[in-house]
C-alpha cells in the first residue's frame, strides 16, 4: 500500500470493511493489472483460476468458498501486493467461522415505482416482506416491441445473492403500458425456478409473480434463474425502465423492435426516483441488422435506468 492516492485510500478502506468483491476490484484497479495477467501470475505460483471466475469474483456474481478458491485468494494477496489475509478475512473471519453475507443498503420500492400503493397491496397478498432477503448482482433483460408498437414480451436472466438464510423465492414485477389488462399477461418461468402465485392490478397494469426456487438459499449463496412476461395488451410503448433498490452488479438491457415499427430516435436515461427529472441522457444507435438498441451498466446505483424512443 505504498502510494498515498485516492485509489489507495479507497482500497485501504475496503480491505478493512469489505465487501470482498469491491475490495478485489479496487485492488485490481490500483495495481493496473488485467485479469489475464493476474491469471498468468497465479499460474506461476501453481494456482489455476479461470479469467471468468476472477471476473465473477470482482463483480460479486460468485463468492470464493471452496478450499482451492480460498487458496487462490491468498495467492491473489501476493500478486496484488496486499497485506497477508487482507482479502481472505473478508471471506473467512478470524477463527474460521463462515461470514454472514453483508446486507446492502436498500431503497424503498415506493421511491422507484409510481403506482406504489398498488404494488404494496399486491405484495401484501403474496405475503412478501419489505426485505425479501435477495439483492441482484447481475441482470440481462431483453424487451421486444411488436408491430403495433406494443411491449409484447420481456425476458430476464437474473443472478441474485441471498443476504439472509432461508430464501426460496423471488417476486418479479411487471408494469404494462396504458390499457394493460393483467388477465392477458402471461408469466413464464424458465430455468432454475417454478411459477407460484400471480397477482395483478387492473387500474395500474401492474403484475407481480412469485418465482419459486427448488432449494433454500443460505446467506452468501447465489442463484441464477430466468423468467419472462408476455404482454401485448397495452397501448404503444415509448420507453422501458427498471428501478434498482441496491447498488452494485451489472445490468444489460436490450430493446428489439419489429421490422415494421422502427423508432426514429433512441436514448438512455437515468432518474433518482420516480417522478424526478431525468438526466444522464445519451443517444443510442439502432442496430440495423438486429433492429435493437442496448445499454450496459457495470455497477448500477440505486434509482432508475432505462431506454426511451421516439416514433416520429
Amino acid at each position: 500500500m505504498a502510494q498515498n492516492t485516492p485509489e489507495s485510500a479507497e482500497l485501504e478502506q475496503l480491505l478493512r470493511t469489505g465487501p470482498f468483491h469491491l475490495a478485489l476490484r479496487s485492488a485490481l484497479t490500483a495495481r493496473g493489472l488485467a485479469l489475464h495477467r493476474v491469471q498468468h501470475k497465479l499460474a506461476q505460483r501453481g494456482i489455476r483460476v479461470g479469467v471468468t471466475s476472477l471476473s465473477y469474483w470482482q463483480q460479486g456474481a460468485r463468492r470464493p468458498q471452496r478450499p482451492e478458491s480460498l487458496r487462490a485468494v491468498r495467492a491473489l494477496e501476493e500478486v496484488l501486493d496486499l497485506p497477508a489475509r487482507s482479502l481472505h478475512r473478508l471471506l473467512v473471519p478470524e477463527g474460521g467461522a463462515r461470514q454472514e453475507a453483508e446486507r446492502p443498503v436498500a431503497r424503498s420500492y415506493r421511491t422507484l415505482v409510481e403506482p406504489a400503493e398498488a404494488l404494496r397491496q399486491l405484495f401484501a397478498e403474496l405475503e412478501t416482506p419489505a426485505d425479501d432477503g435477495l439483492h441482484t448482482v447481475g441482470h440481462h433483460e431483453r424487451v421486444r416491441i411488436g408491430p403495433g408498437r406494443e411491449l409484447s414480451e420481456r425476458e430476464s436472466l437474473q443472478v441474485v445473492r441471498a443476504h439472509r438464510d432461508g430464501v426460496d423465492r423471488y417476486v418479479a414485477i411487471h408494469r404494462g403500458e396504458a390499457g394493460c389488462d393483467p388477465s392477458r399477461v402471461t408469466v413464464r418461468a424458465a430455468e432454475n425456478c417454478r411459477l407460484g402465485r400471480v397477482r395483478g392490478d387492473a387500474t395500474t397494469g401492474v403484475v407481480v409473480a412469485e418465482l419459486l426456487f427448488d432449494a433454500r438459499l443460505r446467506a452468501g449463496d447465489t442463484h441464477v434463474f430466468g423468467y419472462a412476461f408476455e404482454d401485448g395488451s397495452g397501448g404503444p410503448s415509448s420507453e422501458y425502465l427498471r428501478g434498482f433498490r441496491f447498488a452494485g452488479g451489472q445490468y444489460v438491457l436490450q430493446v428489439r423492435f419489429d421490422e415494421t415499427a422502427l423508432p426514429v430516435r433512441c436514448r438512455r436515461f437515468t432518474q433518482v426516483s420516480a417522478g424526478a427529472p431525468r438526466s444522464g441522457r445519451e443517444e443510442l444507435t439502432l442496430n440495423g441488422r438486429h433492429r435493437a438498441v442496448h445499454l450496459v451498466e457495470q455497477g448500477v446505483r440505486p434509482g432508475i435506468l432505462g431506454i426511451g424512443w421516439d416514433w416520429g
